[in-house]
């Protein structure tokens, strides 16, 4: 395997599945884990806004690009 140091994204990401989702909840099932784990997933991955593409939510970015004319060269 890997260094932590070698994919910061990863480790990033990680430590914030843990800290905001796995050490704030006690998981009685596997079915609520895997709940609680999703719905997690979710946020961060759909709702958060992100720097890299201008501090928008993923769903936004999603929506400007689907009303964006796309020129493709050559077509």
């Amino acid at each position: 395997p890997g260094k932590p140091n070698q994919n910061a994204y990863v480790e990033s990401f990680n430590g914030r599945l843990r800290d905001e989702c796995l050490n704030e909840h006690w998981f009685p099932t596997l079915l609520h884990a895997r709940t609680e784990i999703e719905r997690w997933r979710r946020e961060y991955n759909e709702e958060r806004p992100k720097k890299a593409i201008g501090g928008m939510t993923p769903a936004a970015y999603a929506q400007h690009l689907a009303n964006t004319d796309i020129i493709t060269p050559g077509l």
